[in-house]
């Protein structure tokens, strides 16, 4: 029969334990990072859909009021062509929202259009065009073919005389398959690895897709955009129209009725795993094959005491003396040398798992929690009862910041500005980035008098210093409070009305707090 000597099987037993523990470890992290990039991917292209859904909002609201002073101006005097054509070119020149504007009759024929491109002036509407004018009010109008025939969308005024009589409509339309306002809203959007953005009206026409020859078409059975539509936002894991698994984000723009998908292939976020993975496997190998080196010296050293005892139970007739075991005993020290050598090696890989975990738990630009960071900790405080106040924060304007000094300045009034709030002092508090430039804020057993002072003098002395090169930024803040004998009130419940708090300081005006009614 085959027998393995005691040193080769100790390393064989040794090294497979080891390979065994790394290769656990390594799947384990894998595993855990796999969903964390996953949850994180989704967050983030929910955030996405929501401010693009909000900026498109904004946008059609602002049109919408360029074309109600418009209205208000040719009220007064609808059949002055001149008047009609200056105004229709003042509203296409002052902005960049509309390809053309367009001024119709109560007798449904386009009096006036600017630019002058198309040949339309002087005709009558034809029936699949007159959205607007039978509506009669204000409108953001489904897809339709103009009479030059392209593919639109617009959003109208009525114009009403002194008397309550119709005189027609003025309209701003946009060409969706041209370079229009859409393209600059979501046109931004890296789609390097595979991540798109796409708009659909409430039939669920595509307005705006990355790829031109998509708009126009119908999507159905897509569960994201049905729910964009019906007014929700969120996130999941769905399966595009190539038969791709993507993961989404989704919002709803009220003031059309629309729905904005923001979505990312998820090969693509395994890419990226994978290679961070293989990171932490080349730089954790050089511990690994030093370990491995470790347990084969170790292992003769163990070897030897143990043959010589085996050799002194053979010899027991030769009267060997009591300094020789004595000798042998001493070598258990490398023994211990051994276990040492593997918790050392032990010990280096959790230290890295351990370093893996604090960075998915924290913001890497700030250094403040993040979203998971933060529902660790309130989950602690709602374990242990804990009742705390919300102050929630949001520079105001911070897209100006940006767009006007680049995201790197960006960055860095962000980092001043958590500078900023670390050193305001309160107990106890927690920090926590909660999106691009919103942050969180908990004050453990604060009152809503004590939260509101806390939350004025911190915006007072934001206010007061100059960030980097983007100078003074101000900061709107909502308060809300969590008390842990409350039971009809859930830290989700809290955090929801601090924000809410937060928009109504942004309606009250910006650079102010609000507190939670």
């Amino acid at each position: 029969m085959l027998r393995l000597d005691l040193q080769k099987l100790f390393l064989l037993l040794t090294t497979a334990t080891v390979l065994l523990t790394f290769g656990n470890s390594y799947y384990a992290t894998y595993q855990v990072q796999k969903q964390l990039m996953i949850d994180s991917t989704l967050e983030s292209n929910r955030v996405y859909a929501a401010k693009l859904a909000e900026t498109t909002n904004n946008f059609i609201a602002s049109a919408q009021l360029q074309l109600a002073y418009s209205a208000g101006i040719l009220a007064s005097d609808m059949s002055n062509i001149a008047l009609l054509e200056a105004e229709a070119k003042r509203l296409k020149q002052q902005s960049d929202f509309f390809n053309t504007v367009a001024i119709i009759n109560s007798d449904a024929v386009i009096a006036t259009v600017f630019p002058y491109t198309t040949p339309v002036k002087g005709l009558v509407l034809p029936n699949n065009a007159r959205q607007s004018f039978n509506a009669r009010q204000s409108l953001v109008t489904d897809p339709f073919l103009s009479p030059s025939g392209s593919y639109i969308v617009s959003l109208s005024e009525p114009i009403f005389s002194n008397g309550g009589d119709y005189l027609g409509y003025v309209t701003g339309t946009i060409y969706l398959h041209n370079n229009n306002v859409f393209f600059k809203l979501l046109g931004q959007h890296s789609h390097n690895d595979g991540s798109y953005i796409y708009v659909a009206n409430r039939n669920r026409e595509l307005l705006y897709h990355y790829d031109p020859e998509r708009i126009g078409d119908l999507v159905n059975g897509n569960s994201v955009l049905e729910a964009s539509i019906n007014d929700q936002q969120g996130s999941a894991m769905v399966v595009n129209s190539k038969g791709i698994a993507m993961l989404a984000g989704y919002a709803h723009i009220e003031r059309a009725g629309w729905g904005v998908v923001a979505q990312r292939p998820v090969d693509s976020v395994m890419a990226e795993l994978d290679v961070q993975l293989t990171q932490v496997i080349l730089k954790s190998l050089p511990m690994l094959l030093f370990i491995l080196l470790s347990i084969w010296i170790a292992s003769r050293y163990i070897t030897k005491p143990l043959q010589a005892l085996a050799l002194f139970a053979s010899d027991m007739d030769k009267n060997l003396s009591q300094t020789h075991i004595n000798h042998i005993k001493a070598w258990y020290f490398e023994v211990n040398s051994l276990k040492q050598a593997i918790l050392s090696g032990l010990g280096s890989l959790n230290n890295r798992i351990n370093q893996l975990h604090e960075d998915s738990n924290t913001d890497p630009l700030t250094q403040f929690y993040n979203r998971r960071g933060l529902v660790n900790i309130l989950d602690s405080w709602e374990e242990k009862k804990i009742s705390f106040a919300v102050v929630a924060l949001d520079i105001d304007h911070f897209k100006v910041v940006n767009d006007t000094h680049g995201h790197d300045v960006g960055d860095k009034v962000l980092q001043q500005l958590c500078d900023l709030i670390r050193a305001y002092p309160h107990e106890g508090a927690v920090f926590c980035r909660s999106g691009g430039e919103e942050f969180l804020i908990m004050l453990p057993e604060a009152s809503a008098q004590a939260a509101y002072q806390y939350a004025e003098g911190l915006r007072n002395q934001i206010a007061n210093v100059d960030m980097p090169t983007a100078g003074k930024i101000t900061v709107s803040l909502g308060i809300s409070l969590w008390r842990a004998e409350d039971k009809d009130c859930s830290i989700k419940t809290a955090l929801k009305t601090a924000d809410i708090a937060l928009y109504q300081a942004k309606r009250n005006g910006r650079n102010c707090s609000i507190i939670a009614e």
